[in-house]
């Protein structure tokens, strides 16, 4: 971007949603908290109004109206086709890759409008980071992995480097598998682990936002927990956006969640669109929208 938009002060996240086991039979998960209600001073990071997603003279996405805060975790959930991923990579301008994809109607960043004409997709991309379905580090050494983004922004100094790849590893919680063995190829570590540097080689850059496309969706039980612990930790100083099909682990680790629908328009095609934000606990309590019940119920999806 031209100018670095003056950030908010953290805001308080709120109550934390107490780990729950649902089942797709139950119709109320139990042990859910009430939903505590507004967070005095919730700070909005991204404000989307009326957004459409495009790809050529096909809609993907409509009518998603919507508001992420900082220090919060929201989940987008949804059937397979509902544009949960489309939404997300609208965030950080990843469809500006994708030849006749285009977005329409309002995203917001801290205020100013992230498709405007003069912001930089590079510098959105670097303060906005992304971190996918499966990991994919680089063919280099752990060290080289996290190193890489700061060495683009111009790090040259050994000592700052080092500094730097310690930091990250330490805040994804890996520094301690790794440290005896940074010179080593990043392709050697396990899924749990390539994915924590995947996470690593992202806040490197020191990013305001993390976007995490299923990043537990091939990794098994055990590594997944300790991803979840991660978000868990990581919301203190990032805003953290999480596409899952994993129920469970929305009402495990998000503040507010988006379900998504598939609906055919009036050609017949299958177009996503939002059908309801809000808090986790009343999403998965008391939704609003029976398309929204029969969903986490099992119903259908």
């Amino acid at each position: 971007m031209t100018s670095e938009p003056a950030m908010p002060p953290a805001a308080t996240a709120g109550d934390t949603i107490t780990r729950v086991d649902l089942t797709p039979t139950q119709v109320r998960p139990p042990e859910v908290p009430a939903d505590p209600g507004p967070v005095p001073g919730r700070e909005v990071v991204f404000d989307l109004s009326t957004v459409e997603i495009f790809y050529g003279e096909a809609r993907a996405v409509t009518d998603v109206d919507l508001d992420i805060a900082r220090n919060e975790i929201s989940a987008f959930i949804g059937p397979s086709g509902c544009g949960k991923t489309t939404v997300l990579r609208s965030l950080n301008r990843m469809h500006d890759l994708t030849p006749g994809a285009r977005v329409a109607g309002t995203i917001t960043y801290h205020g100013e409008d992230l498709y405007g004409p003069k912001v930089d997709a590079a510098e959105v991309r670097r303060r906005i980071g992304m971190v996918f379905q499966k990991p994919n580090p680089f063919p280099k050494s752990i060290f080289d992995n996290i190193a890489y983004g700061p060495r683009i922004n111009g790090v040259r100094k050994r000592s700052e480097l080092e500094g730097i790849v310690e930091q990250a590893l330490t805040r994804a919680a890996l520094w301690g598998e790794v440290k005896e063995k940074l010179k080593s190829s990043a392709l050697s570590l396990s899924g749990g682990q390539a994915q924590r540097l995947c996470i690593a080689r992202a806040l490197a850059v020191d990013p305001d936002v993390l976007l995490m496309d299923e990043p537990c969706s091939a990794l098994d039980p055990i590594a997944t927990a300790r991803i979840e612990d991660l978000m868990e930790e990581l919301k203190e100083t990032l805003t953290i956006v999480i596409v899952t099909h994993n129920m469970q682990q929305a009402a495990r680790v998000s503040d507010r969640t988006a379900f998504y629908t598939a609906e055919a328009d009036d050609n017949g095609r299958r177009v996503g669109k939002l059908v309801e934000y809000d808090a986790t606990a009343t999403i998965f309590t008391k939704p609003s929208d029976p398309r929204t019940e029969g969903y986490i119920t099992g119903r259908f999806g």
